[in-house]
């Protein structure tokens, strides 16, 4: 009888993430967020924010062994990892809660319901479906307004940061998707892409009219909305392309955003 070959990975593929896209929807809020109120809590739900999304990946491969039923090197190994940064995101959060205003656990809580579902995806392999993508990248779109309200910023710019990242997430999700599909031969529905980067576009025009969200954050959102929608329009690119593309859109949302809210723009 043939034994089942025992998978392995290497050290570095359990340790350091592999989704590029995962590294901007992770770093852009803390980037804003830190530019906008700058403190030691900041910093502190920065770590705990990038010690998650470390998590992530050998949670999930953990997981995945365990719900298989099998327990191989690599799954003690994965765990020992999932541990490691848990703790490095615990210790972040500690540093927030002991050297920052308190205010900021509203949005953790808020954000708590997504990061569940986002978990549950991943620990059922589906995290790269539309939802379980969407409510991660949502999900970290909260680190934003933890950061400023923990400096004791403005409440109501500090929430529509966080609109700002959950339309740039929607628009890029859905535009990223799209590439992907159109890559492998797969129908896409052109319409519902462009509908969905005309309800991003709307939602912050009347955030910015009604003094929620920045304007400069709503024309970062167009101006990604305007490429998505261009490109589908060309013939398909590759994976790389959409990937650095969509990375140079979530630092000019941020770093836009982050300019706006200082400026009153």
């Amino acid at each position: 009888m043939a034994t089942r070959p025992v998978p392995t990975a290497t050290l570095k593929s359990l340790a350091v993430p592999n989704e590029h896209g995962g590294w901007g929807f992770t770093l852009e809020p803390v980037i804003l967020g830190l530019l906008v109120a700058p403190s030691a809590a900041g910093w502190g739900l920065g770590l705990m924010a990038l010690a998650s999304f470390f998590a992530r990946h050998p949670t999930k491969l953990a997981a995945g062994d365990l719900r298989r039923g099998h327990v191989y090197p690599r799954t003690r190994l994965a765990l020992f990892f999932a541990l490691l940064y848990g703790g490095l995101a615990l210790a972040g959060l500690l540093l927030a809660w002991y050297a920052g205003d308190r205010a900021f656990v509203a949005p953790l809580l808020a954000a708590l319901p997504l990061v569940v579902v986002q978990v549950v995806y991943d620990a059922l392999g589906k995290g790269r479906t539309l939802i379980g993508e969407l409510s991660g990248s949502l999900a970290m779109g909260g680190v934003a307004t933890a950061i400023i309200l923990a400096a004791g910023g403005d409440a109501r710019l500090a929430w529509g940061a966080w609109l700002v990242l959950a339309m740039r997430g929607l628009v890029a999700i859905r535009y990223a998707r799209a590439q992907v599909r159109r890559a492998y031969g797969k129908p896409v529905s052109k319409i519902s892409t462009f509908a969905t980067a005309v309800l991003g576009v709307f939602v912050l025009f009347l955030g910015a009219v009604w003094g929620v969200s920045p304007w400069l954050g709503m024309w970062a959102v167009l101006a990604l909305a305007v490429y998505a929608v261009y490109m589908l329009e060309r013939p398909p690119v590759t994976a790389r392309h959409v990937g650095w593309s969509q990375m140079f859109f979530g630092w000019l949302v941020a770093l836009l955003t982050a300019l706006g809210i200082r400026t009153g723009w």
